[in-house]
């Protein structure tokens, strides 16, 4: 009996179950998805890091290491393994790509994955181990041949192998482009033996170093055992882990806000709907008593409505969590574009186990609730249909102006009142809407701002030169500048307080390169101090008027300089003036050359060039992965305003039948009645708006903070936003009114007005 009165219920009831079944489907796959992204990425990069021997440390030196230096870092305790590495940036004959040639004399250090072809021979003299995804973009093969120029030196390589490699986990050429570009930079190994074929010597300027040592105690040992101070870069600063890391956080920031959102509508929408539909069981609640069903019984036969609700939401969920984390964590999904690792397996971190089976119980624990609060008393008792609380007057109604109300509004004005618990959930459902609509657009909008304030107004040179710092001097640097009509740039690594920050001297003639103040003004830079950006300040916790002290790496050399102001900066680093830093004893030995000029001669003096439309197209492909972002987030938002505001109007219609009912009686057509409801949805959604826009500002700056605080982004919203975001909630609540409005033409007046005699 009970079984066929289940079905019963659920089709009688069946918007209520479908809306509760798809916002806890929603909920929880939003929740899984969200952290199977970041926890995948934890996992599965880790994988990769110990697979290809990751280093922990870089000690540089542009000079060089010999072989007893490096045996020599590998007897420190602590340090597992040891290899001589070098990589550099070398031209591929008519063309303007650029490839990574890289060589690691052990490769269990630094290493790579072979993902076709031939295994790595360390003996090889004409072995590359080529990028598997950048010879996939330029259509190469095994077996084909590549010829290659790095300052004055040409040599042929054949492809012996394509391979990812970790230290290339993310493969862009400087931390100014955010993307990486397949068809125009990738990575090669080489073997000593081939390095040693082209420079007729072995020439490593690094030592990479695998070691579970803090960085000070390995920096100390360094310098005990080599006599010397080095640069010394750890994994944290590097581009492939930070990056990688950085993903990471901002996922497991953007799990803590968006999804715990859709978990708390769907919970509360559970409370309300099982609360209302037991409240309209109420008499058949009385009649199952009163044929003999104990309350146990009763009590089973609701709860496992709520059960099967979990149970079917908590399937369809973990189906949509299992297909967002592979939409994002996948070869060709929006992750893979960014990171190239060869393992995409998904990873579900356990507590999101625990807390589907929490949401579970909690869902079962709100069944429970509803229907034992009309269990109480007789059979009798529980006979006599559900009665809202008696109504006192409102607080409004002792003010004059109530009396000039119309009906429409005073009626809505009571219901409201009347039905806090419904109305508390139809505001929650719209101010949440709003939230998530807003954000996602306001995300773009900040983006948009950024591109604009960086890429087109600061940067105004065509392209980038960097110059070789051997063979270059600082007048061949002037010599190519005023050859091109360009500003010259030096870019220094420096220890400040114990950490490295990149120093950067500009002698700026043309206006090609700007700087942005905190004010989101261009600025100019003045000659009186250094300019620092806002990492900096805030790491260092220094401002206006201090001064700081740095010494460049491989020596013994301290510069104090005054800082004059701050500025928004891509890379975490200290900006001066060519004057500001000879009056401070810094040497002004130029590396960089900025030009509006697009034809760069082939010169032994010029390591490679960039040009600002491969940072602007990069940047371009991370937008277009944010666009796709920004609809999932507001088609997400539409499916969960439209679901919330049906069942709570549904909900609504129901408990107001009886009244509208009565209002048919007396004259009121169904148009008019419908407007009554549509009033009380728009009213509603005016105030959720007006709550909503503050509460989504509020998450947008936090989000831009924890996720873009390496762009030193600054929160921007278009007028736009602000208008789509309420026209899409209105448009949601008033197609939502709409839907339930068409029921008022389904009442029957004589049964509403006889079910309670």
């Amino acid at each position: 009996m009970l079984k066929k009165k289940l079905l019963r219920t659920m089709k009688l009831y069946r918007a209520q179950f479908i809306s509760m079944i798809i916002m806890t489907a929603l909920g929880i796959g939003v929740f899984t998805g969200f952290n199977m992204e970041w926890y995948t990425i934890e996992r599965d990069v880790d994988s990769f890091f110990e697979e290809t021997g990751f280093a922990d440390f870089r000690i540089i030196s542009e000079t060089g290491f010999s072989e007893e230096e490096c045996r020599a870092v590998g007897e420190i305790d602590g340090v597992g393994a040891t290899s001589r590495y070098l990589s550099v940036n070398a031209v591929v004959k008519d063309g303007t790509d650029v490839v990574a040639v890289t060589v690691s004399e052990n490769p269990a250090v630094s290493g790579f994955a072979v993902s076709s072809g031939g295994e790595y021979d360390p003996e090889s003299s004409d072995g590359l181990w080529l990028s598997d995804r950048y010879a996939d973009e330029n259509g190469i093969s095994c077996g084909d041949t590549l010829e290659l120029t790095y300052k004055n030196l040409s040599f042929k390589g054949r492809v012996a192998g394509l391979v990812k490699a970790s230290e290339y986990l993310i493969c862009v050429p400087d931390p100014t482009q955010l993307m990486p570009d397949y068809s125009s930079y990738g990575f090669a190994y080489v073997s000593p033996a081939m390095l040693e074929k082209i420079m007729g010597q072995g020439f490593f300027t690094q030592i990479n170093v695998i070691s579970d040592m803090d960085k000070a105690d390995f920096a100390e040992a360094v310098k005990d055992k080599l006599g010397k101070t080095y640069m010394i870069v750890s994994k944290d600063d590097t581009i492939s882990y930070s990056e990688a890391m950085g993903e990471s956080e901002e996922g497991k920031t953007m799990a803590a806000i968006l999804p715990v959102l859709f978990l708390a509508i769907a919970v509360l929408t559970m409370v309300t709907t099982m609360h209302r539909l037991t409240a309209t069981e109420k008499t058949q609640i009385g009649t199952l008593k009163s044929l003999g069903f104990k309350d146990r019984r009763i009590t089973l036969h609701y709860v496992s409505y709520a059960v099967m609700i979990g149970l079917v939401g908590t399937a369809l969920g973990i189906g949509i969590g299992f297909l967002l984390g592979w939409y994002i964590m996948n070869p060709s999904g929006a992750m893979g574009t960014y990171i190239d690792m060869p393992d995409w397996t998904l990873h579900t971190p356990t507590f999101v186990w625990i807390v589907i089976a929490a949401v579970n119980v909690l869902l079962i624990l709100i069944g429970y609730l509803s229907v034992k609060s009309m269990l109480k008393g007789t059979a009798a008792d529980a006979l006599r249909p559900y009665t809202p609380k008696k109504m006192r007057k409102i607080f409004a109604e002792r003010f004059s102006f109530w009396d000039k109300l119309g009906f429409g509004t005073k009626w809505n004005f009571r219901d409201v009142v009347r039905h806090k618990a419904r109305t508390f959930m139809t505001l929650f459902g719209i101010i949440g809407c709003t939230v998530i609509v807003f954000s996602a657009l306001g995300i773009q909008d900040t983006l948009d701002s950024f591109v604009d304030l960086f890429y087109s107004g600061a940067i105004n040179y065509e392209t980038k030169i960097n110059l070789d710092a051997d063979s270059a001097t600082p007048d061949d640097a002037e010599e190519i500048a005023e050859k091109y009509s360009g500003d010259l740039e030096m870019t220094l690594s420096v220890q400040l307080d114990g950490e490295a920050v990149g120093i950067e001297v500009y002698d700026i003639r043309r206006g090609l390169i700007r700087f942005i103040d905190e004010n989101e003004k261009y600025v100019g830079l003045t000659d009186d101090g250094a300019y620092v950006c806002e990492r900096i300040a805030d790491k260092f916790s220094v401002g206006v008027g201090d001064e700081i002290v740095f010494s460049p790496f491989g020596t013994d050399d301290e510069y104090t300089v005054k800082i004059a102001g701050k500025v928004r900066s891509l890379t975490e680093s200290v900006v001066m003036t060519r004057a500001a830093a000879e009056d401070a004893g810094i040497p002004f030995s130029p590396n960089v050359i900025y030009t509006a000029d697009t034809d760069i001669a082939q010169d032994v003096r010029i390591v490679n060039t960039q040009t600002k439309y491969n940072i602007m197209d990069s940047f371009d492909t991370f937008m277009e992965l944010m666009v796709v972002m920004v609809w999932l987030l507001i088609i997400a938002a539409v499916i969960l305003g439209v679901v919330v505001l049906y069942n709570l109007g549904v909900m609504s219609y129901t408990e107001r039948y009886r009244e509208m009912a009565t209002l048919k009686v007396i004259g009121f057509k169904d148009g008019k009645i419908g407007r009554l409801l549509i009033g009380q949805n728009m009213w509603l959604t005016l105030v959720g708006s007006v709550l909503g826009i503050p509460a989504a500002i509020g998450i947008l700056k936090y989000l831009v903070k924890a996720l873009a605080s390496e762009y030193e982004m600054e929160l921007a919203v278009a007028p736009s936003t602000y208008i789509i975001s309420i026209a899409l909630t209105f448009g949601v609540s008033l197609l939502v009114g709409l839907m339930v409005s068409r029921k008022n033409k389904k009442i029957d007046m004589v049964e509403a007005l006889k079910g309670r005699e």
